[in-house]
């Protein structure tokens, strides 16, 4: 069997994600780690505190040559548009998160709502990623 350790999401600016992951979402750093030999990459991984088997890589969309330049493309019109993929954060208490983050700065698209399976609001981080705060309670 297998476990999920990491996962990415594409940013536009790694400092930029890196300042809205620790400061208003509350994240720390994992790894911080830029090598020389391959172009400077850098390998940047944030992840929930007390949740230490699990790290978010906060990717730069690679330019060319790694890239073709209508993919980068794509890729910045997909995150503009929300389309890319959603990252669930899990809570005992959806509306006093709710209220937490938005005194952080983080800025919702939907305030909490009560749905089948709990309560859930929806904000995005600067690149456009989505998000959804979500309190699970049982379905009846």
């Amino acid at each position: 069997m297998f476990r999920i350790a990491t996962t990415q999401v594409w940013v536009h600016d790694q400092d930029e994600a890196l300042e809205f992951y620790t400061t208003k979402l509350g994240m720390e750093v994992r790894e911080d780690v830029t090598m020389a030999e391959m172009g400077n990459f850098r390998w940047l991984t944030v992840g929930p505190v007390g949740q230490d088997d699990l790290a978010i890589v906060l990717m730069a969309i690679p330019e060319p040559p790694m890239f073709e330049a209508a993919m980068v493309d794509q890729i910045k019109d997909l995150l503009a548009k929300g389309g890319t993929s959603t990252l669930f954060l899990v809570t005992d208490d959806c509306q006093a998160a709710y209220e937490d983050l938005v005194a952080r700065g983080v800025e919702f698209q939907e305030t909490p709502e009560v749905r089948p399976y709990g309560i859930d609001a929806g904000f995005r981080d600067p690149s456009g990623n989505n998000f959804r705060l979500t309190q699970v309670t049982a379905i009846a």
